[in-house]
């Protein structure tokens, strides 16, 4: 029996404890054209970004900058380097390793564990494996009146011509009881995130359940996956394909993404190989566009991330100015929220998801959620507030976990 991505990590967490090593790290979901990439064992450090030229395997987040608000309570960028990886491709587990060794004793133990339904060793409960922690939540609403009045006064700036789109973004907060783990598998075992991922280090964890693609590289050839219109999943999706507003949203951000891209790609080369695409995720329909393109094998990461950082989806249009006002519109720093937090490798290998529906968890238990919106000329600022409602549902809707079986089928 193959042991799923959630049993694998929650027994290469109890593993990596009891053999004395950093935790696992996950990305789980659509990840390197694969159902899940864990690493057994890395150490995930503050202040490491994505490296050019890698030999090893980096996982890690770069946190979006920019805000006048105060700081975050978490790191500006975490990350960590791995010689290996045990990837999930068509239902069968396979380790990687870039030195070509082979796989540790404990982890090969852990596999075994995951499929057997035990942890730490434990006896087998009716084929399952039981979680041995729980974990509560407790979450506080943004300030309603100032996130309207920020979409108020981007609008003001639409009609005077400074923007014509901007992704206007406020935050819950709120307190974590109980393991950090346990949050971010309870949450993606009942949602099934698209880009899931978690990191941990002592600086504190995020747990991301993002839907989002922001970057993703096979050899020379990038993609870029913009979210831009949403409307809540109880909602008939046909009204979003047909929306002016939400289609004219898709399209500013696709063109700005072609125009992101375009600053290292090969002349002729970037298209938009999907466009308004309704696509459905946890709490809420998305369309979804996808924009190709063509880079040189010289082009590395750095360039890469330099030429579309921040993601574009949460920006707006032109660029470069809403970054400006949404410093000063925003009353609080958006931290993690909307980076990117995944994967980069040797032979160009990148794979970044767009950190939305992703929460910031400090070492004492602090916990920030953002949220937001993509604000045109016909937006309505109590619907944009309920949207910011709807997206984050899918999480703070789950306020507790305790230990329960769970299958491993």
């Amino acid at each position: 029996m193959t042991a799923t991505a959630l049993d694998v990590l929650r027994s290469l967490r109890h593993a990596s404890t009891k053999a004395g090593v950093p935790g696992p790290a996950a990305l789980i979901g659509d990840w390197w054209d694969a159902d899940a990439v864990i690493a057994p064992s890395i150490e995930i450090r503050a202040g490491s970004a994505p490296p050019d030229g890698t030999d090893r395997f980096w996982l890690g987040y770069c946190g979006f900058d920019g805000s006048h608000a105060p700081a975050a309570t978490l790191p500006a960028c975490a990350g960590g380097l791995t010689e290996r990886l045990l990837v999930l491709r068509s239902g069968q587990w396979r380790h990687v390793s870039v030195d070509g060794s082979p796989q540790p004793a404990w982890v090969t133990r852990a596999m075994d564990d995951a499929a057997l339904g035990r942890v730490g060793g434990n006896p087998p409960c009716s084929g399952s494996i039981r979680s041995e922690s729980h974990w509560s939540a407790r979450w506080l609403p943004p300030d309603h009146a100032h996130h309207v009045e920020a979409i108020v006064k981007c609008l003001e700036a639409i009609r005077a011509g400074d923007i014509y789109q901007a992704c206007v973004c406020t935050r819950f907060t709120g307190h974590l009881e109980g393991s950090a783990l346990e949050f971010y598998l309870d949450l993606t075992g009942a949602t099934r995130p698209a880009k899931s991922a978690f990191l941990q280090g002592e600086w504190g964890a995020v747990a991301s359940f993002s839907p989002e693609t922001f970057l993703r590289r096979r050899g020379t050839t990038v993609s870029s996956s913009p979210i831009k219109g949403t409307i809540a999943a109880h909602a008939d999706p046909s009204v979003l394909s047909a929306s002016t507003k939400d289609i004219a949203e898709n399209i500013m951000i696709v063109d700005l993404v072609r125009n992101d891209l375009g600053r290292v790609a090969a002349t002729g080369s970037v298209r938009v190989a999907d466009l308004l695409t309704v696509v459905p995720a946890p709490g809420v329909w998305h369309l979804v566009s996808r924009v190709e393109a063509i880079v040189a094998p010289e082009v590395g990461t750095s360039r890469l991330l330099d030429a579309t950082w921040p993601p574009a989806s949460v920006t707006g249009t032109p660029k470069l100015r809403a970054r400006e006002l949404l410093a000063e519109w925003e009353s609080s720093a958006r931290g993690v929220y909307c980076g990117a937090v995944g994967l980069a490798g040797p032979d160009s290998l990148l794979d970044l998801n767009v950190a939305i529906r992703t929460v910031e968890i400090s070492p004492d238990g602090t916990l920030g959620l953002g949220v937001g919106g993509g604000i045109t000329i016909d937006s309505d600022p109590e619907r944009e507030w309920q949207e910011c409602l709807d997206k984050a549902a899918s999480i703070i809707s789950r306020q507790s976990g305790r230990p329960t079986s769970r299958s491993v089928r």
